[in-house]
């Protein structure tokens, strides 16, 4: 089989942290997945190694086919979307909503010289109103709230077609209305089979889309639990994963997770 996402005993080391140890994972073509797990379990930095934003201490990466280390990143990285705040960090606040996701053609943040055709305004126009952002498109980057800058953000991560997006705790930061709007653009997305693969980090069980077909857990920088999200999705492997007792609910496609009493 031909991997979308291919780890084989990934290890990612800083001085003499060890933030990731021992990671295999292998992620396949129509696949939605959520990495779950707590504060310093790994999951950021493996989805930096995903978006070829990092390469690994030791172990191999294989992205769409290319191997990190044997890959101009900068040819692979339009084949991937990616929506973090650390990217978000790099858009200039005096933007507009409409270049912040244009400019994504270019894979650059902040509108320069470069030229677009009508096919690239077109494009930027119907993503910007696939996720209720379209009425924003004059409006500076800087002045949105933040569930308004996170819907935006994913419109940005998918200008490129890509085949793989990565979502890094999309819902950080949102009050519980922005938070459900952005959970159910995610499950209509995921929902589309003309979807790119989509790979999603969080700590919260209630922020997982309906339509999300694996689970990965993490702690501690290794993987403890990785496949399908109903058989990963238990109280006793939530239980491992957190470090404290929990009880683990299913409820018309949501998860929730609460103290066990």
């Amino acid at each position: 089989m031909s991997w979308v996402l291919d780890l084989q005993g990934v290890r990612v080391r800083r001085e003499t942290t060890m933030i990731l140890d021992g990671v295999d994972w292998q992620v396949a073509e129509g696949e939605r997945w959520v990495i779950l797990g707590p504060n310093g379990a790994g999951k950021t930095t493996l989805l930096q190694l995903a978006s070829t934003r990092m390469h690994p201490t030791a172990g191999s990466v294989e992205i769409l086919g290319e191997r990190l280390g044997g890959v101009d990143v900068f040819e692979l990285r339009p084949r991937i979307g990616l929506a973090s705040a650390a990217l978000a960090d790099l858009i200039p606040r005096g933007e507009t909503v409409r270049d912040v996701v244009l400019t994504a053609a270019y894979g650059v943040t902040g509108r320069w010289t470069e030229a677009y055709e009508e096919f690239d305004e077109d494009r930027a126009r119907d993503l910007l109103a696939a996720f209720g952002v379209d009425t924003l498109a004059d409006r500076r980057f800087g002045t949105l709230s933040e569930g308004e800058r996170k819907r935006v953000q994913i419109a940005r991560s998918l200008m490129t077609d890509p085949e793989l997006l990565l979502l890094d705790e999309p819902a950080a930061g949102l009050d519980l209305g922005g938070r459900e709007e952005l959970v159910a653009a995610l499950a209509e997305l995921a929902g589309d089979p003309a979807s790119p693969v989509l790979v999603l980090v969080t700590h919260h069980p209630e922020e997982i889309p309906p339509g999300f077909t694996h689970l990965m857990l993490m702690r501690d920088g290794g993987v403890l639990q990785a496949g399908p999200v109903e058989e990963v999705m238990t109280s006793q492997n939530l239980t491992e994963a957190f470090g404290v007792p929990l009880e683990v609910s299913h409820d018309a496609g949501r998860w929730t997770a609460r103290a066990a009493r």
